[in-house]
């Protein structure tokens, strides 16, 4: 292939991007979603991404869009269709079935109009997934799901009310959508065995690991410290990202009640905000940001001492966080409250810029806090292992160019879609 095809290898293709989160949500599966369809559109595809209305990660629609119920937008050569879906501000098994059902509903009634040649769905979103196959199946194109979360998985392990039920309805649901790909892709090899269980070849699984989509710091990180009222004699543990149930991030809120000498600093938003405030009421050492904005995340996250990851003890191979590609960039040091056995941990592992500490234990997370804020030297080399870990395994190019090979797979027709 000469320079020119591999610059333009998809000149004239009519792709489709399923995914329930797009720009301008900057956290979970959106900017992943947007780049991936962004990066085809500049590689000379004709891409459509059907969408959802921007309500990730607060559950609450984003106010631009309230009265809005259908529109197209073009954002970054991309045919944006966006569809009116309903958006529960507290998680329930019942709810989130309701949002599933309600996107399901909205995207098969309503799709972009015109043949692909090729459909690609990004899943946890159990209704992406079904309408992604429903029109490869309809259009007989192939079709590629790539598996960023199991919800199936997710709601026997996450706590949620009602999540047995759930979970056999979620599964059922993953297995319609998975069993009908002609390739796909998952972002960690944990997931494996799940997907194989779901009813998968494991011939036609490929995996396609997330990239960081953010850029390094370049704030001098006293000035962000001084910015944020945050005292340099005082070590800083900061969480980034969603707060829902499968996080447990209970135990960041119980571990600065063991140590006033401590900040916890929980940046984002999710459905369990609400309770996490209400359990650090009377904590002093707890502090609640608002999501940051893409020019100050990285500088906020490099001006903590410690960056945290936690997971319920329960959850195992559904998930792998995205924010540990943006972790790894900002150069600090990583604590993985996880379970030992899960693909978050073998992530944190892999990347060398972490310790991993047992899941729902604050004593334990205290402890590791501790050790790295009273070795400063030996922290900052632990988290400089994550910008070299990036550079090696997780640049943007690297793992655009993995989709570029996944798409080409399926479109050569190497892979063996069930129809």
């Amino acid at each position: 292939m000469s320079d020119g095809e591999r610059h333009r290898p998809f000149e004239d293709r009519r792709l489709l991007v399923v995914s329930t989160n797009y720009a301008p949500e900057v956290t979970g599966i959106g900017p992943y979603a947007t780049q991936l369809a962004e990066h085809w559109a500049q590689s000379g595809a004709r891409v459509r991404a059907l969408t959802g209305m921007p309500h990730y990660p607060s559950w609450q629609l984003d106010e631009a869009y309230r009265s809005v119920w259908r529109t197209v937008e073009v954002r970054g050569g991309v045919g944006v269709h966006r569809r009116r879906h309903y958006v529960p501000s507290r998680q329930s098994a019942l709810r989130r079935a309701a949002f599933e059902v309600s996107v399901l509903a909205t995207g098969l009634l309503a799709p972009p109009p015109g043949r692909p040649d090729a459909v690609v769905s990004q899943m946890p979103s159990l209704a992406g997934g079904v309408i992604g196959a429903r029109i490869a199946r309809r259009h007989r194109v192939p079709y590629i799901p790539v598996v960023q979360d199991l919800m199936g998985a997710a709601a026997a392990q996450s706590g949620i009310r009602g999540g047995d039920r759930a979970a056999a309805l979620a599964a059922a649901a993953e297995r319609y959508a998975l069993s009908r790909a002609t390739l796909v892709g998952v972002i960690h090899e944990s997931f494996v065995p799940r997907v194989t269980a779901l009813g998968v070849d494991p011939g036609r699984i490929r995996t396609v690991p997330n990239w960081t989509h953010v850029q390094g710091p370049t704030a001098d990180r006293a000035a962000t410290r001084a910015r944020l009222g945050w005292d340099p004699a005082t070590p800083v543990l900061l969480h980034s990202g969603n707060m829902g149930l499968k996080q447990g991030l209970e135990v960041l809120v119980d571990t600065a009640r063991l140590a006033p000498d401590l900040r916890v600093v929980l940046m984002g938003d999710g459905n369990q905000r609400d309770a996490l405030r209400a359990r650090a009421e009377g904590l002093p050492n707890v502090d609640f940001l608002e999501p940051a904005g893409a020019g100050e995340f990285t500088d906020i996250l490099a001006a903590a001492d410690v960056l945290a990851v936690t997971q319920r003890a329960s959850v195992l191979d559904m998930s792998v966080p995205s924010k540990l590609t943006s972790y790894f960039v900002s150069g600090r040091p990583v604590v993985a409250s996880v379970a030992d056995e899960g693909g978050t941990a073998d992530e944190v592992r892999r990347s060398g810029a972490g310790v991993l500490v047992a899941p729902e234990d604050p004593a334990a997370l205290l402890e590791t806090v501790r050790k790295l804020a009273a070795d400063p030297v030996a922290a900052g080399e632990l988290g400089a292992e994550g910008p070299a870990y990036v550079a090696r395994h997780l640049s943007r190019e690297a793992g655009l160019a993995r989709f570029d090979d996944l798409l080409t797979e399926a479109l050569d027709g190497r892979g063996s879609a069930r129809r």
